[in-house]
Order: C-alpha cells, then sequence, then structure tokens
C-alpha cells in the first residue's frame, strides 16, 4: 500500500545540523553556471557547528498542497533553480520507506507526488561572508536525504548540495575537504571529499572578527562572472597557481605543517581579493577593519619570525584567523581586544562569542582587563596606535569541526511534528 492509501494525516519528519566551512585554496569562478562547476579545485577547513551551523527541518505529508520554506523566521519562495536543482536530484534517488509507528509507508513512486516543508535557522549572519549558503544548501541536502532514504554517500550528496550553491559541497564532510573541480561535461566528477578529520589537526584555534552584519554589495555569483568575464589574473591563478598550492596545501595539512599552511592560507586569501581588485569594475569585499587586522597578524608574524597565525577572507570583510594553538590563540584575542575594544555600551558576554574559556586563557574576566591591556611588544617603537571601538560587531572562537549530523532530540526541531508547520 502506497503512501496516497493510507490515512492523509501523518507527518514524517527528519533534522539535521550541518556546519559551515572556510576556504584556505579559494573557489571564485565557474566552468558551467548552471551546474556550478569551478575553475579550480579548493581546499576548506570545517567549523564547530556548536558554534557555526544551519539547523534544518524538513517534513512530508500527504496534507501538504506545495513544497515551503522559511528561513530564519520567514517564509521565502522555492522557486530558484538552485533549490529546484536539489528537490530534483534527492527525489530521483529517493527510496521506499517504512515507519511502522507512526503507520508511514512511502514506496518510491510516491516521493515524486509528495510535497515538503523546510524550515532551516542559521546561528551566525545570513550572506554576510561567512558562507551561511554554504552551510544551508548542504544542510538541506543532507536532511532530505535523510527524509527520502536517499543510499548515497557524502561524497555523491556533496555533487547535489554543489548545485545549490558550489562550496555547500565541502560541508558535507569535517576537517579539512577538497572540493575536485572535475572535468566531465555533466559534473558528476565535481564532488567533496576529506583530505583529513577534525581529530588529525585539533590544536588550531579559529578567532572570527565579524566586522559587518551587512549584506555584501556584490553577491558572489555575479562577482565571479565578472571575474571571469574580465580577469586576466583569474585566468593565470587558475591555470598556474592553485594546482600548485593545492598540492603544498594538502601536504601542509596531513604534515601538520603550520607555517607552510600559515603562508599558504594568506597568500591565497590575498590573491583571491587581488582577483577581485582586477576584475571590471573593480570588487571591494575588505574594508578598512579588514586591511587594519591583516596588517597586526603580518606584524606579528614578521615580529615572531615564524607564522603564528593564519589569515583568510572570504568574500566579504570579515577576518577568520587561524592561529596554530591554543597559546597563541589567547595572545591573538589580547591583541584583537587591544586594537578593538567593545563599543560604547557593549558587554564582553555578546562581544566574545563561541568558545568563551578563551577569554580566562587570555586572563580577560571583564572590560576593565580589556581597557588595561597592555600595548603589544610588537608595536612598542611605532609612534600612535589608534584603539578603533565598535569597528568589529563581535569575536566568534571555535575550531575545526565535525560534519552533518541528524539530530534526533524533537525538541530541536523547526517543524510541529503534527502539523508539518513553523513552531
Amino acid at each position: 500500500m502506497g503512501a496516497q492509501e493510507k490515512c492523509q494525516n501523518w507527518v514524517r519528519i527528519v533534522t539535521a545540523q550541518t556546519p559551515t566551512n572556510i576556504a584556505v585554496i579559494k573557489y571564485w569562478g565557474k566552468r558551467d553556471e548552471s551546474l556550478i562547476l569551478p575553475i579550480n579545485d579548493s581546499i576548506s577547513v570545517t567549523l564547530d557547528p556548536n558554534h557555526l551551523c544551519t539547523t534544518t527541518t524538513v517534513a512530508v505529508s500527504p496534507d501538504f498542497s506545495h513544497d515551503r520554506m522559511w528561513l530564519n523566521g520567514k517564509e521565502i519562495s522555492l522557486a530558484g533553480e538552485r533549490y529546484q536543482n536539489c528537490l530534483r536530484e534527492i527525489r530521483k534517488r529517493a527510496s521506499d520507506v517504512e515507519e511502522e509507528e507512526k503507520g508511514i509507508t512511502i514506496a518510491k513512486k510516491d516521493w515524486e507526488n509528495l510535497h515538503v516543508h523546510i524550515a532551516s535557522y542559521n546561528n551566525f549572519p545570513t550572506a554576510a561572508g561567512l558562507a551561511s549558503s554554504a552551510a544551508g544548501l548542504a544542510c538541506l541536502v543532507f536532511a532530505l536525504a535523510k527524509l527520502m532514504n536517499v543510499k548515497e554517500d557524502e561524497g555523491q550528496l556533496s555533487a547535489i548540495a554543489r548545485q545549490g550553491s558550489g562550496s555547500a559541497c565541502r560541508s558535507l564532510f569535517g576537517g579539512f575537504v577538497k572540493w575536485i573541480m572535475g572535468n566531465n561535461e555533466d559534473g558528476s566528477d565535481s564532488l567533496a571529499v576529506q583530505v583529513t578529520d577534525e581529530k588529525h589537526w585539533d590544536e588550531l584555534v579559529i578567532l572570527i572578527a565579524v566586522v559587518s552584519s551587512r549584506q555584501k554589495e556584490t553577491s558572489s555569483t555575479s562577482g565571479m562572472r565578472e571575474s571571469v568575464e574580465t580577469s586576466l589574473l583569474l585566468k593565470h591563478r587558475a591555470e598556474e597557481i592553485v594546482p600548485k598550492r593545492i598540492l603544498q596545501m594538502e601536504e601542509a595539512i596531513k604534515n601538520k605543517d603550520f607555517p607552510s599552511f600559515a603562508r599558504l592560507t594568506c597568500a591565497d586569501s590575498n590573491q583571491f581579493h587581488a582577483v577581485c581588485l582586477d576584475t571590471t569594475p573593480p570588487i571591494f569585499y575588505m574594508n578598512d577593519t579588514s586591511h587594519k587586522i591583516i596588517s597586526i597578524v603580518e606584524k606579528w608574524n614578521r615580529a615572531e619570525g615564524t607564522p603564528q597565525v593564519a589569515y583568510t577572507f572570504d568574500a566579504g570583510p570579515n577576518a577568520v584567523l587561524i592561529a596554530r594553538n591554543r597559546q597563541v590563540a589567547s595572545e591573538l584575542l589580547q591583541r584583537l581586544l587591544y586594537h578593538f575594544p567593545p563599543g560604547a555600551g557593549a558587554d564582553l558576554n555578546s562581544y566574545v562569542l563561541g568558545d568563551t574559556s578563551i577569554l580566562h586563557d587570555a586572563g580577560i574576566k571583564g572590560l576593565k582587563d580589556v581597557e588595561s591591556l597592555p600595548l603589544p611588544s610588537e608595536l612598542q617603537d611605532a609612534n600612535s596606535v589608534k584603539k578603533c571601538a565598535g569597528d568589529v560587531s563581535y569575536f566568534i572562537c571555535t575550531k575545526p569541526g565535525q560534519g552533518p549530523v541528524v539530530l534526533s532530540d524533537d525538541s530541536k526541531a523547526l517543524l510541529d511534528p503534527e502539523t508539518g508547520l513553523p513552531k
């Protein structure tokens, strides 16, 4: 008996959590716009989902009249090609489902006629350059695959997520992940593979300076298109530079060689933004605060004689800073709070988020400790050091994390298990 013949008032529901990722060797530029096929490989680090993730609940019921989606509490259209690609590809691969305790039987053929409800929530700013679309589309594909009993592994699911948002394919794995550009015209070989899991290099600490939560002026999609059409540097980068960097980066990660890792990460971020400037018209994703953070890290690394911290910026002004260990991370936080103290009226608990034990490591218990931070040693000879209170919205302290998981706790579901509507 198929789903349509049984009693009509059941709802099947799945909730999943998927991390975001930050590229250390960047993806910028597509060879195929509709399939989202990149012009070069890329490598990313998956961030701890406890601090940066998307939670998505998907539900199916014969009572649903059409597919619907709510993002961060607001209903949005699912008509876009990217959502439709993901829904179509997952439905195509759906299998039979039996849930005896609820009396649910769904045959493979039924999935084409059943509608889904989707509710998604990001615990970080959407469209501000923190790869929210990566986490969101990866979570959508992962959750739908669990709902519809899709048998494909994460690698094959990553090729579907890629069609929703390119970098989403990398969020299907934890740790360090490589997105292989592939050569096939149909994109079947353009998918993600894990380089190492999150436990391999677990001494790394990641600090994110959220410089602006505003939506960016130039979307990544239109920015890439303009770069592909007009930047000569992009062509040189994709053909000559990135293939060598990918091999060097894989070696650095496998050997936990931080100096090489940091040099490659910083150089690749700077080159990506150079490509943006080489685009006509030029694209400016970083701002004065972003540039100041680069200067702080570069001066400190130079003073130490070997890199302590790597920086990388995606298509936005936010800095992602990767420290070689916890001790370095606490010294980095001291430097950042020295230069960028909380603005008027801000309190420390809403200014440093994520793993706040880093404040304890840095010897900071309250705002008075921030006010009395000493001038960093590498700036002792500087004529003047300007403090920029309020230029950073907040900091998030995190680390490399695991890939997507199903949440079995119903209290974390975003849809009501009885109605399939937002709670």
